[in-house]
């Protein structure tokens, strides 16, 4: 990888992206060859790798055994909330999917069928994923402890022949319980699944309904091993709903092949990772982080994944993440700037990252929302090690930007995404769909057609694909981020295209005053939204939580808050309105509710996110703006 520049490779790709993409499948093992690389006449922007036949699993675990390389640690689960480590060998984790396998075909499941997953952070949701993957079976994961309703809404699209879940799930000072949400939820959908698979854990037991409800460790116990089904590298692998839909859930879909190849890629190429390295993604296999880089790609490449059960504090201190690298030799972290900031605000000068060995460590990536630039200079300087931050989407399923390991390339400039990966013709776009040029803000978009691995629609829906993705500018991929790419080929991605507000007609962007926020030496987090205001239209407010043990008034802390954004950004940002909480309202995957901030404040009715990490958190944030919260009914 290293003897390929990246400009030379980027460049290829997008000039012979066939040949290029057909070399890069030359890693994954085929059963049959592909008819063509690119058919673009199918589906909404075309398909990659069609008449080409392959397993998922077998590209996972099989021929990691077969190599020889089956006594190498595949997966190693660290749970901080039951004090258990648990490692599974490449030949172990086989025979234990092959047996999931076999539980699932007992009860059915066959190619093409769905399968829903709904359980915490424990090895057996991902070897639930990787059996479906092994006989054909489709499945899509919902983050477990979501509400029924949410659950309920992706049974009924889904329709599911078997769901998979467990007793409970593990936060901080208390149970979930999964199956009486699982129970209602299945009550609430048209649709009803054959059977269910519940994993009993010893934290709390679950009530078994008769002739649906099989116990996980029995059925696994009695199957046969299941031997791996052929599938065509255009057939889905799984379906994942995005967060936060209302209405007709939006399942972004994956299939096997493009999938495959991407993610293979994409660990040499991007994090500069090789068979046999320790790669730990702090996230959880709900979301797409935790499908792409816990799950596939780690395994993909022969590499061993880590997988947690437990938070960045509180399980139990600000250290954790420094223990787990350090226990497991971890190579390279992969986690949120949110899991970042908590640590800062509970450790603000790192003294516990010193109680740890850390040598093996080699880079810290960041995803989820853009870093902010003091988070990411304070982690720098703390662990004098490369902080990588990468943007992609579940929809995209891999990074859209990043620098790049395997080529020696990092990113210099804290705040930017790095730079286009291969197979990514990304530029900001107008409003028009006109291309920007260098260092203009405007719609970060990415010319059709959009590399494998990436999702080709939406579960049974190519016109509501067409409708969200493709048809604001035809011919193009409309991420529905707003940002600029730079003179030298950086990305600057400054949040949601709903998050640049519009002042007295000026275009302003909340991440760069958040970027100011964020570079007080008080401040730990902060968010910054466009509040409603008769004369201006719009008015920036910024909230911000200030680091543990911070003891000056807060009065004070916001007035110099205000003077630095009028300082750094001047007077066209009229900001004049900070204030102090104690935290922010997050999703579970730590991206802060800056629509449903904004909906409180302008004291407009507002829908209680499904994806809220702790829905008490709106109530303070009503409190700050003196104001009585309208929550609605749903989700």
């Amino acid at each position: 990888m290293t003897n390929t520049t990246y400009a030379a490779a980027h460049a290829a790709s997008l000039a012979t992206p066939e040949e290029y993409w057909a070399n890069a499948a030359a890693g994954i093992d085929w059963e049959r060859p592909w008819d063509t690389v690119f058919d673009a006449g199918t589906g909404p922007f075309g398909r990659w790798f069609a008449g080409a036949r392959l397993n998922t699993c077998v590209n996972c675990l099989d021929r990691h055994v077969a190599a020889g390389r089956g006594e190498q640690a595949a997966l190693i689960w660290d749970s901080a909330m039951t004090g258990t480590v648990k490692t599974f060998s490449y030949t172990q984790l086989l025979a234990r999917t092959e047996k999931v396998a076999g539980a699932l075909a007992a009860l059915g499941v066959a190619r093409g069928d769905r399968v829903v997953i709904y359980m915490p952070m424990v090895p057996e949701a991902a070897i639930a994923m990787l059996a479906c993957a092994r006989i054909g079976a489709i499945h899509s994961v919902v983050f477990g402890g979501f509400a029924a309703s949410e659950l309920a809404s992706r049974i009924a699209d889904a329709k599911p022949r078997v769901i998979v879940s467990a007793s409970c799930g593990l936060e901080p000072g208390r149970v979930v319980k999964y199956k009486p949400l699982l129970d209602a939820a299945i009550e609430m959908s048209p649709h009803k699944p054959d059977a269910c698979l519940i994993l009993q854990r010893e934290a709390a037991h679950a009530d078994m309904v008769a002739g649906r409800d099989h116990d996980f460790a029995a059925a696994v116990a009695a199957a046969a091993p299941h031997g791996p089904v052929s599938v065509a590298a255009t057939d889905p692998l799984y379906i994942l709903y995005t967060s936060g839909t209302t209405g007709r859930p939006k399942g972004v879909v994956r299939d096997h092949g493009g999938h495959a190849v991407a993610l293979h890629q994409s660990m040499a190429m991007i994090y500069g990772l090789q068979p046999g390295d320790v790669f730990w993604t702090a996230s959880d296999v709900g979301w797409v982080v935790g499908h792409s880089y816990i799950v596939y790609a780690p395994l993909l490449a022969g590499c061993t994944s880590v997988m947690y059960e437990g938070k960045p504090v509180g399980t139990p201190d600000a250290g954790a993440f420094w223990r787990v690298c350090a226990q497991h030799r971890v190579k390279v972290l992969f986690t949120a700037p949110t899991a970042m900031r908590a640590i800062r605000q509970q450790d603000p000068e790192g003294t516990l990252a010193a109680d740890y060995d850390l040598s093996v460590l080699e880079a810290i990536f960041l995803a989820g929302e853009r870093c902010d630039p003091p988070t990411a200079i304070w982690l720098a300087g703390l662990l004098g090690k490369p902080i990588v931050d990468h943007w992609w989407q579940t929809e995209t399923g891999w990074p859209i930007t990043a620098g790049f390991r395997g080529f020696g390339l990092f990113p210099t400039k804290p705040g930017s995404g790095g730079r286009a990966s291969t197979g990514y013709d990304l530029h900001a776009l107008d409003d028009d769909g006109h291309v920007l040029p260098r260092g203009s803000s405007g719609n970060l978009s990415v010319r059709l057609p959009l590399p494998p691995g990436c999702a080709p629609t939406l579960w049974q829906n190519d016109e509501g694909y067409v409708a969200a993705y493709i048809a604001d500018f035809p011919g193009w991929y409309r991420s529905g981020d707003a940002g600029m790419i730079d003179a030298d080929g950086d990305v600057w991605v400054m949040g949601r295209t709903d998050d640049i507000i519009n002042v007295a007609g000026h275009r302003l962007s909340t991440g760069s005053m958040e970027e100011v926020l964020a570079s007080h030496p008080d401040v730990a987090e902060c968010a910054v939204f466009g509040a409603h205001d008769e004369l201006k239209g719009q008015s920036p407010v910024g909230l911000v939580v200030l680091k543990a043990g911070v003891t000056r008034p807060d009065a004070e802390i916001c007035a110099e808050l205000v003077r630095l954004v009028r300082d750094r950004i001047g007077p066209v940002a009229a900001f004049k309105d900070a204030r102090v909480v104690a935290r922010l309202p997050k999703t579970r995957s730590g991206k802060i509710l800056r629509a449903t901030i904004r909906r409180i404040a302008d004291g407009e009715p507002y829908t209680v996110p499904p994806t809220i990490e702790d829905a008490g958190v709106l109530d303070d944030i009503a409190r700050v703006f003196n104001i009585v919260a309208r929550p609605t009914s749903g989700g």
